[in-house]
């Protein structure tokens, strides 16, 4: 017996190492090979283009009237407009303002969805009942013309934009979040919370909104790419963005005529591939978080 105990024993060093849970996640995360090039591919787009002072190729609204409408060359790789203005740099510098209405979308949707769903979810009744049937109705409302009648009335800016894009996207997170408080209020950890003293807001933001982070952030993510599809969608439509300011919406809007010339095809090729891009990495961003958050992925 005693030998057999012995060859059980593990060798030295080569005892188990308890792992915290970043270091689970971190390890979940790089198991996901796309989510990590899509984190490469939005750090680059993000760097391109609010960078575009000092890597641009030309100034911004530089025109070279010689040079319009001239394809994708060694000068020019990009091509140019029918204004002669060089297309990446048009690219880079209208990224700015798609890229800065996704992210600041994406975070007061997300704020504002987890502070309602989080009161409506932990103490229910009658609030719960009221906020939900308030999630209800702004569910419901088409947003496009609701975004383009708003748009309409107050401007064309992309600070309104923002603004209005946020009040009708938190919807989404806000019932994902009320459902995990729901579930998580009925928990030993909350219970024993409760019972020591602690205040419902401690309650709420130090134990149930931690145990939510998975399905918070990855709806966070995934709201930059609807919030930057809306704003290309009222751009193009004629609601959204209007000149000086530029977007990849207003691009791919200004060259509509060049659809049916191939000649001309990649005024429109190059801002929706940017579009293409940036909606794909979140996406695929947001699928990594999501195995990452899920412990079951260990095994």
């Amino acid at each position: 017996m005693p030998a057999a105990r012995r060859e059980l024993e593990l060798p030295p060093g080569a005892e188990p190492v308890a792992r915290s849970n970043w270091q689970l996640f971190r390890r979940r995360f790089f198991r996901h090979k796309v989510a990590v090039v899509s984190i490469f591919v939005l750090v680059l787009l993000i760097v391109a283009c609010f960078g575009a002072h000092w890597l641009a190729p030309y100034g911004r609204n530089e025109q070279h009237l010689l040079d319009s409408t001239a394809g994708p060359n060694g000068a020019h790789w990009f091509g140019t407009d029918d204004l002669g203005r060089d297309q990446l740099t048009e690219i880079m510098y209208a990224g700015q303002v798609s890229l800065r209405i996704g992210l600041v979308v994406a975070l007061l949707s997300t704020v504002a969805g987890v502070i309602v769903g989080a009161l409506a979810g932990y103490y229910g009744r009658w609030i719960d009942q009221g906020l939900s049937r308030t999630t209800d109705l702004f569910l419901i409302v088409p947003e496009i013309a609701i975004l383009a009648v708003a748009l309409k009335k107050l401007g064309q800016t992309p600070s309104w934009i923002i603004v209005v894009l946020a009040a009708l996207g938190w919807m989404y997170v806000a019932r994902v979040v009320r459902g995990q408080v729901l579930s998580a209020k009925e928990k030993e950890y909350v219970e024993a919370a409760r019972a020591s003293g602690a205040s419902d807001a401690r309650i709420i933001v130090r134990h149930i909104l931690p145990n939510c982070i998975g399905p918070i952030m990855v709806n966070a993510t995934l709201a930059i790419a609807t919030a930057i599809v809306a704003e290309s969608t009222l751009s193009f439509l004629g609601f959204g963005i209007q000149p000086p300011d530029n977007s990849w919406g207003l691009m791919i809007s200004s060259a509509e005529s060049a659809a049916a010339d191939f000649n001309r095809f990649y005024l429109i090729f190059f801002p929706g591939l940017m579009l293409l891009l940036v909606v794909l990495a979140v996406n695929f961003l947001g699928d990594g978080l999501r195995d990452a958050f899920d412990a079951q992925a260990e095994h």
